[in-house]
């Protein structure tokens, strides 16, 4: 196929599931030939669209999934150019009775999960950070019927949970903040204070949060509410966990809740595009089968947000789309944390 050069060469040990390698793009002729080793499951994943690593396996095994080899063709270059920062000691994969994990990492510094609502029907991705010394850790935006998964998850790592911080108050689930409170006493909430929404901690532009040595810095990204914040960190290679100001090639709609298309806009071109390029974008929902981006990705092919200013606002302006199914029910209690 004229597809097969953009596979990239990612060589597992099957023993210890370890990258090992990551270098120049074969053929699906020399996989074959070579026998590069790929992990036969890397993740429980939800979706139509598999993992990257899993797309390659298939690919190589001559299935003809025209979504799979465009999501390789077009997350090729810059997502594993930032897999490759973190190679080195990493150990990719899921545990058993993690259900619905997409992507998993493991290494010296950082535990990683990354998690889809299959139960309220928001898709919205839920994501564990953890120090693997201290074994504290944080969520970034938990949903309530997916609160049983959460707390069962950290326990079974072991971990503690210190944090449950949310991008913004959300208007399409409700979130599990408070009842991961309820059951686990000495959990903090953690919100924009611009929110206006209840939590323990308040945080705004400039600030830190951590659990154990996983420090996130908080950047305000008003737009899609005026309450929303990009929680970033350089652990995994750099992570950007952009909430709903920015999707994979899109964005969150700004008709509602203080909502502004030329202040989000700014938000992500200031705030979001000027980190790294490496830096992986985990956004706050996803309803293609992907599951990150990167700086570069999202700055060069994102439909909406490589238009100029003006045209982005008449897009948006223009999108006439429905209220969430939820937002009723949803914003009132997220006003409360949740409960």
């Amino acid at each position: 196929s004229n597809m097969s050069h953009h596979l990239p060469k990612l060589v597992f040990q099957r023993h210890t599931k370890q990258l090992l390698c990551f270098s120049a793009l074969p053929t699906v002729q020399n996989i074959k030939e070579n026998n590069y080793l790929y992990p036969s499951k890397v993740c429980d994943t939800p979706f139509g669209l598999p993992p990257l690593t899993q797309v390659a396996q298939r690919r190589v095994k001559g299935y003809q999934n025209k979504h799979s080899i465009q999501s390789f063709r077009t997350n090729s270059e810059a997502h594993f150019r930032s897999v490759a920062t973190m190679a080195q000691n990493t150990t990719i994969g899921s545990s058993e009775g993690e259900g619905r994990t997409v992507e998993c990492v493991e290494s010296p510094e950082l535990i990683f999960r990354q998690l889809w609502d299959h139960l309220g029907g928001s898709s919205t991705f839920t994501y564990l950070l953890a120090d693997p010394a201290t074994k504290e850790a944080m969520l970034i935006d938990p949903v309530l019927e997916m609160v049983d998964r959460d707390i069962e998850l950290v326990s079974s790592l072991g971990l503690t949970l210190k944090l449950c911080l949310n991008t913004h108050m959300h208007a399409d689930h409700v979130t599990g903040s408070g009842e991961i409170k309820k059951r686990l006493p000495g959990v903090k909430s953690v919100i924009a204070q611009a929110s206006g929404a209840q939590a323990d901690v308040y945080v705004s532009d400039g600030n830190e949060v951590s659990a154990g040595a996983v420090r996130v810095a908080v950047r305000a990204t008003p737009g899609h509410t005026e309450g929303c914040v990009t929680y970033v960190t350089p652990l995994g290679g750099g992570m950007a966990f952009t909430g709903d100001a920015l999707f994979i090639q899109g964005c969150g709609r700004t008709d509602f809740q203080g909502g502004d298309a030329g202040t989000l806009y700014e938000s992500v071109h200031h705030q979001i595009f000027s980190l790294p390029e490496t830096y992986k974008i985990y956004p706050g929902h996803e309803y293609k089968g992907r599951t990150s981006s990167t700086v570069l990705l999202e700055k060069t092919q994102n439909p909406r947000l490589t238009k100029n200013k003006e045209e982005f606002i008449e897009v948006m302006n223009n999108l006439n789309l429905p209220p969430p199914k939820k937002l009723d029910v949803a914003v009132v209690a997220n006003r409360r944390c949740g409960l």
